[in-house]
């Protein structure tokens, strides 16, 4: 499990949070009390899943999510300062993102650190490992999405696998289409289809810059991409 931090910072649970799993337990008892006789008729096993459901959803994950915020906030800061070593193991007193994304997996924290983890390995290096991590994370914002996938698609890049990362790049733009990201990324599909000699492709993602997003950052400058392709062809 990650180590507590050794500073001053908050150790395991503070007192709010002793606080609310006191109250998590009460109600535990509380509705024990209320429904003994019906749980009693429908079995001991029925019980301890009713109970055990209850606990898991309403008091140990929401714990389990508060650790997890309060302890990557330091692996955060190391990513912001590109100390990525730092972010990835931890600095001996804070866990870093690798740490975090194992033993609070089932949190939103420990799934958010997988993304932090899949970006870190990415800027290293360490490009098999950022794919098992990116590949892990889960999300449905329309941005963390993108730039999950693609980041993928930079991995398979590096590692020499084209037609992965094409299809890395075009799920980037799709997801949840955007005018940030989706021209980014259908600019990157456009590049590795020159790059492998899909011509009629680069032009396809290239014209849909143009004619979907003129005003983006790519559009503006998606002129000379089809010239380029234009004259090899």
């Amino acid at each position: 499990m990650a180590s507590n931090p050794k500073t001053n910072e908050p150790q395991g649970l503070d007192p709010v949070e002793a606080l609310d799993l006191q109250q998590g337990l009460g109600k535990v008892e509380a509705f024990w009390e209320q429904n003994k006789q019906i749980l009693t008729y429908a079995g001991g096993g029925l019980l301890a899943l009713v109970l055990g459901a209850y606990y898991v959803w309403g008091v140990y994950l929401p714990t389990q999510q508060k650790e997890a915020v309060n302890l990557m906030h330091v692996a955060e800061r190391y990513f912001e300062n590109d100390s990525l070593n730092l972010a990835v193991k931890g600095d001996g007193n804070f866990p870093g993102f690798e740490e975090i994304a194992e033993d609070y997996r089932w949190t939103a924290a420990g799934n958010l650190a997988q993304y932090y983890l899949g970006v870190s390995y990415l800027r290293l290096g360490q490009y098999a490992e950022a794919l098992e991590a990116l590949e892990s994370f889960k999300t449905s914002d329309p941005v963390l999405g993108s730039i999950s996938l693609g980041c993928q698609g930079d991995a398979h890049l590096q590692l020499k696998k084209d037609s992965e990362a094409l299809d890395c790049y075009l799920k980037a733009a799709e997801f949840k289409a955007n005018e940030f990201t989706t021209p980014f990324y259908l600019q990157r599909a456009g590049e590795i289809a020159e790059k492998t000699g899909q011509k009629e492709k680069a032009l396809e993602y290239y014209e849909r810059i143009q004619r979907e997003y003129p005003q983006s950052t790519e559009g503006q400058n998606i002129d000379r991409y089809l010239t380029r392709v234009r004259l090899k062809s």
